[in-house]
């Protein structure tokens, strides 16, 4: 079969309880205004995690283009999405925080202060680089991070999603899984115990192993250019005793979802997985339409039942008016798309 691809962050999917509402927050303050799709639909393959039902649900994948990952905005229509039993904090299992970029750091923390959300100060992150914490208004948590890889500069201080902070019961586990499995081979920043001050937005007296990742690789298959680098930190409570985000839930309640990898060659990576022990929970086949786009998607999960989620995009809607879609190739993928077919996003731009 090959070899396979992971050419990126796609999206970050999170669970709504008003999908519009979060569309248009997440376009007002941080400028995730292309919207790629728009579906109401039935969710009948991820019966794993929906308590083995189908259920109705409506999405919307919306990216910035300034570069980074987008926001599939998920919510549930046929049932009323959950909230955790429990007030989830940092250290509990599965993915806590979503990771934005911004080019300029100063300016974001200052649209954001004006619109009265929960922020903390810029603050270092103990890798060198700065960052601020945020919720939004469904009380998810963002961290916004200082970096230079960018699509391109219009509109907003800030691109997409380049990461997450992801809740694990044994740091040196979890980091085999991301190395051996996503390819997370380069260790930015690690630490085995400590209180760390830029994580007080989190609460006092609180202790952890922290391990910042990323991938040496540098992809230009596909959709690298507007991804850009990836990074997952991994955050193990050690004076706590962590809970899983979704304990007795279901996918697509309410919070962060699953992490989203864009790749290609899907078959060649399902044999690495299940040659690692990561076999594909879910499985959609070859053939999957999800509003104009279509693609192969599937799913693993972490050492702690974290879904980790990866599509294969076969076609992409660019101008739907226009009948104008952008085609994979089966056989070249290492095939770039062009960035002047990227930047023909901005006509689907939500002003």
């Amino acid at each position: 079969m090959g070899t396979f691809i992971i050419t990126g962050i796609q999206q970050i999917g999170v669970g709504v309880s008003d999908v519009v509402k979060a569309f248009d927050f997440y376009r007002k303050q941080l400028g995730f205004d292309i919207r790629v799709f728009d579906e109401a639909a039935e969710a009948n393959l991820m019966l794993p995690y929906t308590g083995g039902k189908p259920h109705q649900r409506r999405a919307i994948l919306a990216i910035n283009l300034n570069g980074g990952g987008g926001l599939e905005i998920w919510q549930y229509t046929s049932r009323t999405p959950q909230p955790p039993a429990f007030t989830p904090q940092l250290g509990d299992l599965g993915i806590f925080v979503a990771k934005i970029k911004t080019f300029d750091i100063q300016q974001t923390h200052q649209r954001l202060l004006q619109s009265g959300l929960r922020i903390s100060n810029v603050l270092k992150h103990s890798a060198g680089f700065q960052h601020f914490f945020f919720q939004d208004i469904f009380g998810n948590h963002f961290e916004v991070v200082e970096q230079s890889d960018f699509f391109q500069k219009k509109n907003f201080p800030n691109g997409g999603i380049c990461g997450a902070i992801i809740g694990v019961s044994n740091l040196e586990q979890s980091i085999d899984f991301y190395k051996t499995i996503l390819g997370f081979d380069e260790i930015v920043y690690q630490s085995n115990s400590g209180a760390f001050d830029d994580l007080s937005f989190f609460g006092e007296n609180k202790t952890y192993k922290r391990c910042l990742l990323t991938r040496s690789k540098l992809e230009t298959a596909g959709f690298s250019a507007l991804f850009g680098k990836p990074y997952i930190e991994l955050i193990e409570w050690t004076n706590g005793t962590p809970r899983k985000i979704f304990e007795n839930r279901y996918w697509g309640d309410l919070g962060f979802i699953h992490l989203c990898f864009d790749v290609r060659n899907m078959q060649a990576l399902k044999k690495h997985c299940e040659k690692n022990n990561a076999p594909f929970t879910v499985d959609s086949g070859e053939k999957f339409a999800m509003g104009d786009a279509a693609g192969h998607f599937a799913y693993i999960e972490d050492p702690d039942g974290t879904l980790i989620e990866f599509v294969e995009t076969k076609k992409v809607p660019i101008l739907k008016k226009l009948n104008w879609y952008w085609k994979f190739s089966p056989t070249k993928i290492h095939q770039p798309v062009p960035k002047w077919m990227i930047k023909a996003f901005q006509l689907n731009r939500v002003k």
